[in-house]
């Protein structure tokens, strides 16, 4: 079974291209009663002659979708057609299902789910339901041999599947004693073809199998099952029994102390599976529709039945690794893989906030954060591309950016807390994310598909306060609201330690996108745009300057966020450097190794101090075992990333469970750092997508011996390092296509390069081939 693509269409294009060749209509079920109720199907017999040599199935749907021709299933895709903004675009699917036809009768049967379409969207306080439409719906068509076979039309049947109630949140339940049969007719619903383009990124597909690691029953009866790691995922289970028992699947990302079963955390989302047996033999079940966030799983059966076996399967979009790192310290290993797993578990369709709660949104902040970080561990091009295209059909008429996409308030807003729009960090994301993709990949056709809603952005920033230097207000959800360094931890509420204001931090970003989309005028040959940002940058650079800077040259708020980012863009005057370098190394020593920054500073928090010379300190506060600190969540047993630094205590107590997550990507943006400058491959934005790489390690003797590797266009480099006396050894290996510009910097005595010394100053091009560098420090 193969799915067709065409990642590299124009939209506009394939839309038109669409519209045209869409014969089929789109049909919903009569029987359908509405989100929330039992599930349905649409059906066709057609009658073969003879088997045609090839034959495809084009479908799409309104809400979720699972196809059957003579009762097999057709593909492996999980969760079709996918989460777009479904107002702008609906992804359809091509299937080859030459080989599930026969001569005679034949039937096609399409089960349909609530989905993101129609489910729950957002918590308990502010629950949306029916998003994009109340009807669940199909359009299809059967091609054989260049003709069309079928398509959707008033001719088909429907009836209800043994799906009985599902959503996003819910979960699931299903009854096999259900026998689907045709009960029913269709509605022909008025619907714009033009919606319809290609699947844009790569499907959702299952992860290999995780079986249980441990498990133990509870006093009322119940088994909970251990599978050792918090995914993105749903359960399979084997049972027998008789008809009528059931099986409930409640799911938890943590346990509680006395390994208590614990899942507050995910607030209304009931998140659990019911499976009544039919008692024919052994059953085998996973969910159709859904997915949860989970660890643990507790299984309470009710009648006369066995379960047999019982597995997690991880779900993802991007399910295969792009680069790796590993080092001497077990921990910082297991942080990396704890990343890959919350890529994996996030990723699944839209880069989500958490896998788990009500929630599941494609928060912004969090994917500008992270899409450095995403790109080095998977192929997230065309994942990332297709979200932005969502982002830009949210932003609102004033330039401001959804803080999550696809956006369920800009369809249903939510009045008591205003527009969920327009937070710098957040909505930072139009020009971040780009930036990105176009380092990564070289693709300069995000530049500039994106490059108008940059230019709305920044005029909706400057607008805030109309001028350089930013003040939002304080009331949440009012224009310009920002959630700022969110999450930055204050150390002891007797004495807190200093936070980034939100003028500063929201000033802070003007700079960084304006700067940023300035260089992209350039790129795209939009000079005089270019010079305008570019004297705008300059503007909000003084501006900076003399708002946040003391004549001592101490920046306002003397935090590791506000120096984390003004070091690391430029924005800390030339003739305060030397002082500043000062403050910024005392307010991180200070911590005594802990981290001082929320959701905006940790990403830039070691590649500032790294890039200072501060090796000392960036080694220190990577490897900090306390909270706030990378480590701790590994120590204490995380899987996967957290969304909060104290989300659990030593004593494992669960802190918050109203707003905590333990599988949250955000804060693993420090995985960029140990490429980009611990294994010391960079990307460069004058040789973008690999073409050519700085590689310029940093040496934190304690995490030697290091390794990395990454898969490029051109194919993989592979790098290491270790460490032995004053000696340092380095390997490096490029495929063809790849130079890398190594530059003899004063701190690399005794620099050689396969064994022929490089003079202070120069700089070398290496080229395919291992390369073997050494030096002394």
């Amino acid at each position: 079974m193969t799915i067709r693509s065409d990642h590299g269409a124009a939209v506009a294009k394939t839309r038109v291209d669409s519209a045209l060749q869409f014969a089929a209509s789109m049909i919903a079920p009569a029987c359908d009663a509405g989100q929330g109720t039992a599930g349905t199907f649409v059906s066709r017999q057609f009658t073969l002659e003879k088997l045609p040599t090839e034959a495809t199935l084009r479908i799409s749907a309104l809400g979720l979708y699972r196809a059957f021709v003579n009762g097999r299933r057709v593909g492996d895709d999980l969760l079709t057609p996918g989460w777009t903004c479904y107002d702008d675009r609906i992804a359809y699917q091509i299937y080859d299902v030459t080989e599930y036809l026969r001569i005679g009768e034949n039937r096609i049967e399409i089960w349909l789910g609530d989905g993101w379409y129609r489910s729950q969207l957002m918590w308990a306080l502010n629950p949306v339901f029916n998003c994009w439409g109340e009807r669940a719906a199909v359009i299809a068509e059967l091609n054989a041999d260049g003709r069309l076979l079928l398509k959707t039309d008033d001719s088909w049947k429907s009836g209800f599947t043994p799906v009985t109630r599902n959503g996003i949140y819910y979960g699931e339940d299903y009854d096999a004693r259900i026998v689907p049969h045709d009960s029913h007719g269709v509605d022909v619903l008025a619907f714009d073809k033009g919606l319809l383009v290609p699947h844009e990124t790569n499907p959702v597909k299952e992860l290999p199998e995780h079986t249980p690691i441990d498990s133990w029953i509870e006093d009322d009866g119940s088994s909970v099952y251990d599978f050792g790691q918090n995914a993105g995922a749903y359960i399979r289970i084997r049972v027998k029994g008789e008809e009528g028992a059931s099986l409930r699947i409640e799911h938890s990302e943590v346990l509680g102390p006395g390994r208590f079963f614990d899942n507050r955390n995910y607030r209304s989302a009931r998140a659990e599976l019911i499976y009544t047996l039919a008692g024919e033999g052994e059953e085998v079940y996973a969910p159709l529709f859904t997915f949860m966030g989970f660890r643990y799983a507790r299984v309470s059966i009710t009648g006369q039945a066995e379960l047999v076996s019982i597995a997690m399967i991880p779900i993802s979009s991007v399910p295969v690794a792009a680069g790796g790192f590993n080092c001497g310290v077990a921990a910082v290993n297991r942080l990396v893989e704890n990343t890959i797993w919350s890529q994996r578990s996030n990723f699944i369709e839209v880069p989500t906030d958490c896998p788990q709660r009500d929630e599941r949104l494609g928060w912004t902040g969090d994917a500008q954060v992270f899409a450095g970080t995403a790109c080095w561990l998977a192929d997230s091009q065309s994942f990332l591309r297709k979200f932005l295209r969502d982002v830009m059909h949210d932003q609102r008429a004033n330039g401001a950016i959804p803080h999550f996409s696809p956006d369920p308030t800009r369809l249903h807003p939510i009045d008591s807390r205003g527009d969920w729009a327009g937070s710098t960090g957040w909505g930072d994301a139009i020009v971040i994310i780009p930036w990105q993709l176009y380092l990564h990949y070289g693709d300069a056709a995000v530049l500039r598909e994106c490059f108008p809603a940059m230019q709305h952005w920044l005029d909706y920033l400057w607008g805030i306060s109309n001028g350089p230097i930013i003040r939002p207000p304080a009331v949440w959800g009012a224009n310009g609201f920002t959630f700022g360094d969110w999450l930055q931890p204050i150390g002891d509420n007797r004495k807190p330690r200093p936070t980034v204001a939100d003028d500063c931090a929201a000033t802070l970003y003007h700079f960084i996108s304006t700067q940023l989309t300035a260089k992209i005028a350039r790129i795209l040959g939009e000079d005089q745009e270019a010079e305008r940002l570019e004297i705008r940058t300059e503007e909000i650079r003084n501006a900076f300057k003399t708002e946040f800077f003391t004549p001592s040259g101490r920046i306002a708020h003397n935090d590791q966020t506000s120096w984390a980012l003004a070091f690391l863009y430029g924005l800390v005057p030339p003739e305060h450097e030397e002082a500043a370098r000062a403050y910024f190394r005392r307010v991180s020593e200070e911590t005594d190794g802990v981290i001082g920054t929320g959701f905006i500073g940790t990403p830039a928090l070691l590649p500032a101090l790294t890039r200072l010379g501060m090796h000392d300190l960036a080694e220190k506060m990577f490897l900090n075992r306390k909270v706030p600190g990378w480590l701790y969540q590994v120590d204490q047993g995380a899987t996967s990333i957290w969304e909060r630094w104290d989300a659990l205590a030593e004593d494992g107590t669960i802190y918050d469970p109203d707003m905590n997550s333990y599988n949250h990507y955000a804060y693993g943006a420090v995985c960029q750092w140990l490429f980009e400058d611990v294994a010391g491959i960079k990307p460069l934005e004058d040789a973008p997508g690999f073409e050519e790489i700085s590689f310029d390690l940093t040496v934190l003797p304690a995490l030697s011996p290091v390794s990395a590797w990454h898969d490029t266009r051109f194919g993989r480099i592979e790098t290491g390092w270790a460490v032995k006396g004053e000696t340092v050894t380095c390997r490096l290996l490029l495929p063809e296509g790849i130079t890398a510009r190594l530059a003899a910097g004063q701190n690399r005595k005794s620099l050689k390069v396969d064994g022929v010394g490089i003079e202070p100053g120069r700089e070398l091009k290496l080229t395919k081939g291992e390369h073997t560098i050494t030096f002394a420090i």
